[in-house]
């Protein structure tokens, strides 16, 4: 394995098209007023496309190494592929929450706040749960927040699709 492919830039170019496409995703489903009632078909794209890419990442990886591939270089790659995704996001978010829409996390306080009194929760419950929820919504803990979150979720997608397409010279004779 002297001759080893270089991850860089298959880390750099999948997690910038995944990132890309989450940003596309969210801007049309703003553009198209459906944001907060399709917010589970945001979340849908975004598993599948950041499972694709993990996935697309390690195979060109693998390939250009020979056909060889460890866990941990596949668990590597998958998690570039979504932290570079999600510094992009994270970027996006701050653009979008103070320069795009700067009323939107109103907006999206007013669709959970109603959402909780279709749910029954009286007004006193709500008002607390606004005050404790109006707490997490500064930009460094939205952001923070996007990081944690992207960087488990990519591992554990990592981890698993590393395990799957594994291979070293060792299985091979």
């Amino acid at each position: 394995m002297e001759n080893q492919a270089n991850s860089k830039n298959i880390i750099l170019n999948f997690g910038l098209y995944l990132g890309i496409i989450g940003i596309i995703v969210h801007l049309a489903l703003w553009a198209s007023g459906n944001i907060f009632d399709l917010q589970w078909l945001n979340s849908v794209i975004s598993f599948v496309t950041m499972i694709v890419f993990i996935v697309l990442g390690i195979k060109q990886f693998k390939q250009a190494n020979g056909n060889f591939i460890s866990w941990g270089q596949g668990v590597k790659i998958g998690l570039g592929i979504t932290m570079i995704s999600a510094v992009l996001t994270v970027v996006y978010t701050l653009l979008f929450t103070n320069i795009i829409e700067p009323t939107f996390q109103q907006q999206a306080m007013d669709f959970q706040a109603k959402a909780w009194e279709d749910a029954g929760l009286t007004s006193d419950q709500i008002d607390a749960s606004v005050e404790i929820a109006e707490k997490f919504n500064s930009p460094a803990i939205v952001s923070a927040m996007i990081l944690a979150f992207s960087a488990f979720i990519g591992f554990v997608f990592s981890a698993i699709i590393a395990a799957i397409m594994k291979r070293s010279e060792e299985e091979t004779y």
